[in-house]
């Protein structure tokens, strides 16, 4: 950004190693073009359930990727974003304006978007110390025994399918994650999950771990007759405000693929 003149000291170009001075008034240009980008906007709805000049709080629908990679360069959440949202923070990633945290595709649910840079940092920084309460619901395969537990395994790639996430016990990346069952169906259970980390996939291999993998997740679980993807949601998030630095939490019922399941299971309970 120094280098592209986007940052100004006393209205004036500095290089890099510049040392700033008592009482100088720097500004960053931090607004980049969309077409700067190459990411379009696309009028595509999406659940924003909270927004003000700093933060945007939406509902992501699942079978939504959330930013442009490759194999999916539209269709995504950062798509709608541009359409629906007048400034974004310029991201960790050229393709990702915004875009603090991720949900898998295929998983539902609450997600925090930064409309600013120092908004895009506060909240980067609180995700890092595992400073956000995050909470999922899932249903899983089989009667889950105790009230609630914890799985501690670290998680890392697969060395042949790059696109999968194991257990490693060596190598791999320290990964919490907390489980308590919330209702019982015989052949399955509904938990809420607390990741502690937010490693990649780290719910749905962790589940698999515990002998209780994900209905619906063609990756790690079960097919399912009744559900169509992992039955995954993100239903609970609670961070600290990077404006008015208190806390503020945010809820997302179960859509309706979700519920649907649910009363398909207790039917076959009954």
């Amino acid at each position: 950004m120094i280098e592209n003149g986007e940052v100004l000291v006393n209205g004036r170009n500095v290089s890099a190693h510049y040392p700033v001075k008592r009482g100088e008034t720097v500004v960053i240009h931090t607004g980049r073009r969309e077409q700067d980008r190459g990411t379009r906007a696309e009028d595509i709805p999406i659940d924003i359930i909270f927004e003000d000049a700093h933060v945007l709080v939406v509902n992501k629908a699942p079978g939504m990727v959330v930013h442009p990679a490759h194999g999916n360069p539209t269709h995504t959440l950062v798509n709608a974003l541009l359409y629906h949202v007048q400034s974004l923070s310029d991201g960790s990633e050229e393709a990702r304006p915004g875009i603090v945290h991720r949900l898998d595709k295929d998983t539902s649910g609450i997600m925090v978007v930064a409309k600013n840079n120092l908004a895009h940092e506060f909240l980067a920084r609180q995700f890092r110390k595992y400073l956000v309460d995050k909470r999922y619901q899932v249903v899983v395969r089989g009667n889950v025994q105790h009230e609630e537990g914890i799985c501690e395994e670290p998680v890392g790639r697969a060395f042949l399918n790059r696109k999968k996430v194991i257990i490693k016990p060596s190598g791999g990346k320290d990964a919490t994650t907390y489980y308590r069952v919330l209702k019982r169906f015989g052949g399955a259970t509904l938990l809420e999950v607390r990741p502690r980390t937010g490693r990649t996939h780290q719910i749905r291999v962790h589940m698999t771990h515990l002998g209780h993998p994900v209905l619906g997740d063609m990756l790690y679980g079960i097919p399912s007759p009744w559900i169509n993807r992992q039955a995954l949601h993100a239903a609970y998030l609670e961070f600290t405000h990077p404006e008015t630095k208190q806390r503020v939490h945010f809820e997302a019922a179960l859509p309706a693929d979700m519920t649907a399941l649910l009363r398909r299971l207790e039917q076959e309970k009954k």
